[in-house]
């Protein structure tokens, strides 16, 4: 019975936190810097990883890149390689949320606001991480020319500081900041299961 009222209580804490990714992205959404948006979703990607495990974390990932791409945030990369852009979106959310649980797993019994710092850097790495490899893997083309267009002096100066430099650093410090609220929704969310 204990068993059941545990899984009960992750399936329903997971279905809210997927819940608030969805919010979040689409609230997030209309926060640009540069031609992209910025990532909200992230903290709860990172506190429902940190909760219930690297699968959970991975999961709403997986959500937050479907959310991207249902609600155009993709497009221009759509239009370029459909498969590539899905692969790469889905890919990276996925990745940032189960490396951040992995990553929180990993570090927890050491300290936890080491694990939850940890975690909350990994989330936008990986996520950032994985964008430019999409970008290296499938948009170079297109990108070069937007390098060239916008005035780059290379495609790579583009890529770092036109494409990702300060949605990265957005990402970064919202995640580092709100470390300690992460730290006590963690706590309140053990306190549930137990």
């Amino acid at each position: 019975m204990e068993q059941k009222r545990i899984a009960t209580r992750t399936l329903t804490g997971l279905a809210l936190f997927t819940a608030i990714v969805v919010v979040l992205q689409l609230l997030g959404s209309f926060i640009r810097f540069g031609p992209f948006s910025i990532s909200l979703v992230l903290i709860p990607i990172v506190v429902g990883a940190a909760l219930y495990g690297p699968a959970a974390g991975a999961w709403l990932g997986f959500v937050f890149g479907m959310v991207v791409l249902l609600s155009g945030d993709a497009a221009a990369f759509l239009a370029v390689n459909p498969i590539g852009t899905v692969l790469t979106v889905l890919v990276k959310g996925a990745g940032a949320g189960f490396l951040a649980g992995l990553t929180y797993r990993a570090l927890e019994k050491v300290n936890d606001w080491l694990a939850v710092i940890a975690a909350a850097v990994v989330a936008p790495v990986v996520n950032t991480g994985i964008f430019l490899v999409g970008c290296l893997l499938f948009f170079m083309p297109t990108i070069t020319e937007w390098a060239t267009a916008m005035g780059f002096p290379s495609v790579g100066n583009y890529m770092i500081f036109g494409l990702v430099g300060a949605n990265f650093l957005f990402e970064l410090l919202f995640n580092i900041v709100l470390s300690p609220v992460i730290v006590r929704l963690i706590t309140i969310g053990r306190k549930e299961n137990h």
